[in-house]
């Protein structure tokens, strides 16, 4: 009967062991309790030089996982899904830090103005709204530098509360810039379209506008129309006496005073005739569009903003971007 001979055990040599062991030792040191080089080469009882070697091996070997985890990881991910729907191309979503919607307006606000100070430059123009929404982004303005730039009202003028009054918060804007405003001397609304046209055509109102359609940004609130606590109602006397031929219309929110459907389309009711503003068309070829709006009231008109493809970015807060996914779930609401 044939011997079958037996294949040496092939053993680690016990260098490569002591090696080994000492490698794992300097990176949990290194990287789980945090010494230095200098550190593990004492405690190990070897030279720097060999810690070196060691971490830098266990590296290139893969023994070695590094995760870091964002605290923002959460609204990283509700950008995400918010682009995710369609209509716009960045988000920003600040972290909720108060029930106050006044507290969450300001921090939304100050986002919006720390983004706006990154897109502009010297000779830029800004075309902006009136609103609350933005009145936060000039309240939040801490600009680094003075920017040599043009702020311009991108609708017309609604005296009485400071946030509806355009020319004020153009001035505001450009004072804090440390640049120049420019004011447009006609209502938001005229009696009718043909007052309108003739508004329009005016010399300094249609140089107003001229600069506004050249802007390269725009920063502009989004506005609700079905809640109590709607701005839409400060802009003309007859609005509010006439809220159930505006919701008839369909209308659920508002943009450039301009009423549109949850499709986001511009609604059929006069008001919408009358108005002195750039035209959404205009609007849209303005390079970067930024919108402003917080509370979850404002969740349905931002979806219906998003849906018409109106804005390019958004800037709103926690609370408010989690309803705004929460009614495209529920609609079925995707691009």
């Amino acid at each position: 009967m044939p011997i079958t001979k037996l294949k040496p055990r092939t053993t680690v040599p016990r260098e490569e062991i002591v090696i080994a062991r000492q490698m794992h030792q300097a990176l949990v040191l290194h990287y789980m309790e945090g010494l230095t080089q200098a550190q593990i080469a004492d405690q190990l009882g070897i030279s720097q030089a060999t810690v070196n070697r060691l971490i830098k091996r266990g590296r290139q070997l893969g023994l070695v996982e590094i995760k870091i985890k964002s605290p923002v990881e959460p609204l990283v991910d509700m950008e995400e899904r918010l682009r995710g729907l369609g209509g716009i191309s960045r988000a920003v979503v600040v972290p909720a830090v108060s029930d106050n919607p006044q507290i969450a307006l300001q921090a939304v606000g100050e986002a919006a103005a720390r983004l706006l100070t990154q897109e502009i430059g010297d000779g830029d123009t800004i075309c902006i709204t009136g609103g609350k929404g933005v009145s936060a982004v000039v309240a939040g303005l801490q600009p680094p530098r003075r920017f040599d730039v043009e702020v311009i009202p991108a609708t017309g003028c609604v005296q009485g509360k400071h946030y509806t009054d355009v020319n004020h918060v153009s001035t505001l804007m450009a004072e804090r810039l440390g640049g120049r405003s420019y004011q447009i001397h006609a209502p938001l609304f005229a009696d009718d379209a043909e007052q309108r046209e003739m508004l329009i055509n005016m010399r300094s109102v249609a140089d107003v506008f001229k600069r506004a359609r050249e802007a390269k940004v725009a920063v502009v609130g989004i506005g609700s129309i079905l809640t109590d606590d709607s701005s839409y109602y400060d802009l003309h006397p007859s609005s509010s006496t006439d809220r159930a031929t505006i919701e008839r219309s369909g209308a659920t929110c508002e943009l450039l005073a301009h009423l549109l459907d949850r499709r986001g389309q511009v609604c059929e009711y006069s008001l919408n005739r009358s108005l002195v503003s750039l035209t959404l068309e205009e609007f849209a070829l303005i390079p970067t569009k930024i919108g402003v709006a917080s509370g979850p009231n404002k969740a349905g008109p931002i979806l219906s903003v998003m849906r018409g493809n109106h804005l390019d970015t958004l800037v709103t807060d926690e609370a408010t971007g989690a309803r705004i996914l929460e009614i495209a779930s529920e609609e079925g609401f995707s691009a």
